[in-house]
Order: C-alpha cells, then sequence, then structure tokens
C-alpha cells in the first residue's frame, strides 16, 4: 500500500525543497562574482591615475589595505570622512622628494598638457602700473630679462595672488626662465582651457578704495567699471552662460604668509614653551564673535598667548617669534571665515588649531588638513576648558608627527618667481585644471537644445495638449 502524506506533512517538504534551492543559488551566485572579481584584480580594478597622491589619500587594494579607525575621519568639515594612509606603508623610493612622498607633480598626471590659459593685454592701470611701474615703448608689460616690477610689502603681501600668477605667465612666453610647466600662456583665446583676466584687484582696493573730495566715485570703483565693460565686449565673455561663475568652479586659493619661513627649524615639542598662540584683533563682526569670547577664557592661562597685535611696531617680527616658540597656533573666523593666520602657522610650523565652520581650503581634494591641522567647532570652541583640555590630550609624539608634516607640505603655500614644482602657483594652475572638466561638462549640457533658444531659469516650456485630450 502507497504511503500517504497528509497536507501538513506535504507542506514541510515543500518549504524543505524551496530552501535547499535558494541556498544552492545563491552559492552559484557569489562564487560567479568571486571568479569575476578576482579575475579582473590583477589588471587593476581601479584606474589609480585618477586618483590623487596616496600619502594624501588612501587607495585600497587586493594585497595591501589601510587602517580604518577613528583618528583616521575628518569630522568637522562638510561632514567629510577621509581615510589617510598609514605612515608604514613602503613607498616606491625612486619617486620620492623632499615632501617625503612623491613629486607634487603627481597630483596632475606627468602625462598630460600643461594647461593653456589666454591672458589679456590689458592696460599697465590694470596691474603693473599699480606698483607705480611705467610702460616702455608699446608693450603693457615688463620685461622680465631686465628687472621684475616688486610688490608692495606689509599686509599687501597677503592679497598678491594675482601678481604672482601673472609674473608666472608672463615667465612661460621668456626662453631661460627656470619655471615649472604646469601652465602656458596661449594667444589665440580658442586655443585655450581657460581665460585669465590680469588685474590686481586687491591691491587696487587697498590703495585706490577711498573717494577723494573732488571725486564722486573712487579710482578703485572707475577701474572695476571699465574692465567690465571691456570684459562684456568680448566675444570669449559672450560665450558663456551669465551665471557661469559659482562656487563649483572657483578655486581656493592660499593667502601669502607675511611673516619670515622658518628656515632650518631644528625645534621640538619641548622647545617650543608657549601652548597655545593667537596675536591679532580681538573684537570682530559677524562670525568672529568666537575671538572675543575665546579671550575672556584664554587670557589669564599662563601657558597661552591670547592678545591685541598688528603691523605697527614690528608686529610682524612679533608675531614670527611668538609663533615659531608656540606648540599649537589658533586660527579663529574673524570678519571672513578665512584669514592669513593659517599660512603663517604652516610658514611657522606651529600646528594650526581651526576654528572657522565655514572655512575653505585650499586644494583640499588632493590635501589631508587633518594630518597637520586640529580642526574645532565653534560651538565646542566657546564652551568652557573644552578647548585647552583638547590641546592638552595632545601628546608629544602626535604633535610631533603633525610638525613634521607641515615642514613637508609648507612649499605647497609658498609665493616665488620664478615659480618651482610643488609651490602655491603651480598647485593653484593645477586646482584650476582639475575644475575643467567639470565646467565643460556643464556647458556641453547647456548646449544640448541650444538650437531651440534659451528659456529663463526654472520656466517650462509650454507644450500644446492634444486635440482629444479630454
Amino acid at each position: 500500500m502507497a504511503e500517504k502524506h497528509s497536507p501538513s506533512s506535504l507542506g514541510i517538504i515543500c518549504r524543505k525543497s524551496m530552501l535547499c534551492f535558494f541556498l544552492f543559488a545563491s552559492s552559484l551566485f557569489m562564487l560567479s562574482w568571486y571568479f569575476v572579481l578576482h579575475s579582473t584584480s590583477s589588471s587593476g580594478f581601479i584606474d589609480l591615475s585618477l586618483l590623487p597622491h596616496p600619502k594624501f589619500t588612501s587607495v585600497i587594494g587586493n594585497d595591501n589595505s589601510s587602517s580604518w579607525n577613528r583618528k583616521d575621519v575628518e569630522p568637522s568639515i562638510g561632514n567629510r570622512a577621509i581615510l589617510v594612509d598609514n605612515e608604514e606603508q613602503e613607498e616606491n623610493p625612486q619617486k620620492k622628494d623632499d615632501l617625503g612622498g612623491v613629486k607634487c607633480s603627481s597630483f596632475n598626471n606627468n602625462s598630460r598638457q600643461p594647461l593653456k590659459i589666454f591672458m589679456y593685454d590689458l592696460p599697465s592701470e590694470f596691474h603693473f602700473g599699480l606698483l607705480d611701474w611705467k610702460p616702455q615703448g608699446d608693450s603693457v608689460w615688463p620685461d622680465l630679462r631686465t628687472k621684475v616690477p616688486e610688490y608692495p610689502g606689509g599686509l599687501n603681501l597677503q592679497h598678491s595672488i594675482e601678481y604672482w600668477l601673472t609674473l608666472d605667465l608672463l615667465a612661460s612666453e621668456v626662453p631661460g626662465i627656470p619655471r615649472d610647466g604646469s601652465a602656458v600662456r596661449v594667444r589665440n583665446s580658442s586655443e585655450a582651457d581657460v581665460i585669465f583676466v590680469p588685474f590686481f584687484s586687491s591691491l587696487s582696493y587697498n590703495r585706490y578704495s577711498k573717494v577723494n573730495p573732488q571725486q564722486n566715485k573712487s579710482k578703485d570703483k572707475l577701474l572695476q567699471e571699465k574692465l567690465l565693460k571691456f570684459l562684456t565686449s568680448q566675444k570669449e565673455w559672450k560665450r558663456y552662460p551669465p551665471n557661469i561663475a559659482n562656487v563649483g568652479k572657483d578655486v581656493i586659493a592660499p593667502y601669502k604668509h607675511v611673516i619670515r619661513s622658518y628656515v632650518n627649524d631644528s625645534s621640538d615639542f619641548d622647545s617650543r614653551p608657549t601652548l597655545l598662540y593667537f596675536q591679532g584683533a580681538i573684537y570682530r563682526k559677524d562670525g568672529g564673535f568666537a575671538r572675543q569670547e575665546l579671550f575672556y577664557l584664554l587670557k589669564d592661562e599662563k601657558d597661552v598667548h591670547f592678545q591685541f597685535g598688528s603691523v605697527q611696531k614690528d608686529g610682524v617680527g612679533k608675531a614670527s617669534r611668538g609663533m615659531h616658540s608656540s606648540k599649537f597656533c589658533l586660527n579663529i573666523a574673524g570678519d571672513t571665515p578665512s584669514s592669513n593666520r593659517l599660512f603663517d602657522a604652516i610658514a611657522s610650523h606651529c600646528v594650526p588649531v581651526i576654528i572657522s565652520d565655514d572655512i575653505e581650503l585650499p586644494y583640499e581634494d588632493v590635501l589631508d588638513y587633518s594630518q597637520f591641522c586640529i580642526f574645532v567647532r565653534t560651538s565646542d570652541a566657546v564652551r568652557e576648558k573644552f578647548l585647552l583640555n583638547l590641546i592638552r590630550s595632545i601628546k608629544k609624539d602626535e604633535w610631533t608627527r603633525m610638525w613634521q608634516r607641515l615642514k613637508e607640505v609648507e612649499n605647497l603655500f609658498e609665493f616665488q618667481y620664478p615659480s618651482r614644482e610643488g609651490d602655491a602657483v603651480q598647485m593653484i594652475w593645477q586646482a584650476v585644471a582639475r575644475k575643467v572638466p567639470a565646467i565643460r561638462l556643464k556647458l556641453n549640457k547647456l548646449r544640448r537644445f541650444s538650437r531651440f533658444g534659451t528659456q529663463k531659469d526654472g520656466e517650462l516650456r509650454k507644450i500644446p495638449s492634444p486635440g482629444n485630450f479630454w
């Protein structure tokens, strides 16, 4: 007699069969993906040439993996987490340079062509004429083979970026001037990657923004209006949509440090007696309220220097000596989120303590600032004892690693002429070059429907309803 199964026993058998089938199919699926991934690993699953210097951002491969721990996360800027390389990772000795890693040119692929820049031949009143230089003959530019006009010193220097970039582009046309080749000047704008306007705007504002009694407008205002009238009439300007200026394409450039660099720095943790240093304007408007709050919290601490200071009466010299003898240097938001004080600290090898929630930093897409800076949220910094307890918790070994890193990266923020590989001028050009592909993509997308004309932002083109629609 055939064995009979109850309905409940049949259900159990069916469920067991389905479970076995599911497990078998899942195993086959996982095994197939394992063999696919394993077969691609040797040929390079990730294009390493698209990634920045491994010293600054880690690449996790099949053979060598980086440690991932709480100290590797930078929580203070834009909630971004950056995985950094282990310091013990072995490097290619053939590519090492003074930065302790591969050369800075590896931020960009060495096989790529230099950035092509079209620069307008503006009258000298917009650039070197502001330095009291007089043009000779028909040229609006100085002859760099004879004498280079000097930029004024003091606080003017911190906003001198246009001066250094202009000099570098002019030098690219003069044979025999030793310079790095991240950017070259081209004479035809149609061949250019970007357009450069050589206007020493900061110097114009600092020197000529006041209105004289005999004038209705300042010289700076007149220059700006004259420049805008010129630019808006140029064919290069008319190629682009009017809203092309935005933070998505802007490049953050460093200030030029004002204090002297700490050359041949042989100091250490114990030889720098001041724990925390700040000297500058204390009472600021808007986001600079933290300076005043911190002044009252820290002014009586014995190993903290927190005082008002200016460039008057050897202020720059005093600041140089103070930063060179301090372990940590405060960089607190003032009227704006950033200030030159950060770059003074880097030049002093004084570990920067950044209290500025909205700060934007140069080259941060390829440079991990958490390796040599301390970031503190403003809301935390103004809590009683929070900042001092945090700074005192950083011991000698950790400070020494950050101090060493400062010495490795300081040249990335150094402006000089002629420009050299890995200095601030070349890093700015490379930062611009990294922006170009994204801007081209955006412009090409905007041209998709250009044959149909343009429409206002946010306005939908009216579409007629079909005749049989209701």
